[in-house]
């Protein structure tokens, strides 16, 4: 009897341990990681940290954005979501688009050692700006042509290289940049997520400018980039 029990438990006891250590989809980790988005964005939003006063006034005049939650930790940045986010840009109605996502590829990125960063968002000032990020895969400063400033712990808002910025960076954790900026950091399109997220494999700037691909699941994070300031 205590052997048929035995074999019983051993029957259910296993499928429910393959469900737990069963991997998740692409789609399943898309989906976490708008879902993170959002959540950094609504931190940023009520932050009373004195750097998010300075993104609070500049979101309303951005184009687009790019999240990335918990981006960087120990000088480099993390594999798979640690260092992917979204990117959405605003249309001429004042909607926002549905999300397109990419990676953050960099070995340094001006952080001193040991330093951790928990969150950064990428405030895009202009339509060329957003496009040139999307066109072309490569460094944010040299490869694209754009100026990069950044704000955050230990960077104020009013130095001379934040003037001008077609991206500025704000971040949000422990840890500060060495008065550098994510200006040697590449973007680079997340083409397994875009495609699991929407169901076909969709480039972003079909997704941020010509409105191809929805996904439910972003209409909370986009209704709250839309809401007045």
């Amino acid at each position: 009897m205590s052997r048929v029990l035995s074999l019983i438990l051993v029957v259910l006891v296993l499928p429910l341990a393959a469900c737990a250590t069963k991997p998740m989809t692409d789609g399943e980790r898309a989906n976490q990681l708008v879902r993170a988005a959002e959540m950094t964005f609504d931190k940023f939003q009520v932050s009373k940290d004195e750097p998010m006063d300075e993104y609070r006034k500049l979101l309303p005049k951005a184009e687009g954005i790019i999240i990335l939650p918990g981006v960087i930790k120990g000088g480099f940045v993390l594999a798979a979501e640690g260092g992917s986010g979204v990117m959405l840009a605003r249309g001429a109605d004042g909607t926002w688009s549905q999300p397109a996502f990419y990676f953050l590829a960099a070995g340094s990125v001006g952080l001193q050692a040991g330093a951790q960063v928990g969150d950064a968002v990428l405030l895009i000032f202009n339509r060329d700006a957003v496009q040139s990020i999307i066109d072309h895969q490569g460094k944010l400063g040299a490869d694209l042509g754009l100026v990069v400033g950044t704000i955050g712990a230990g960077v104020e808002a009013s130095t001379t290289t934040n003037v001008g910025a077609d991206v500025m960076v704000f971040t949000q954790g422990i840890g500060v940049f060495a008065g550098g900026s994510l200006e040697a950091a590449a973007l680079v399109k997340r083409t397994d997520f875009n495609t699991a997220f929407y169901g076909e494999p969709l480039q972003p700037g079909e997704i941020v400018f010509q409105g191809r691909g929805e996904n439910a699941a972003a209409d909370s994070l986009r209704a709250k980039l839309a809401a007045p300031r």
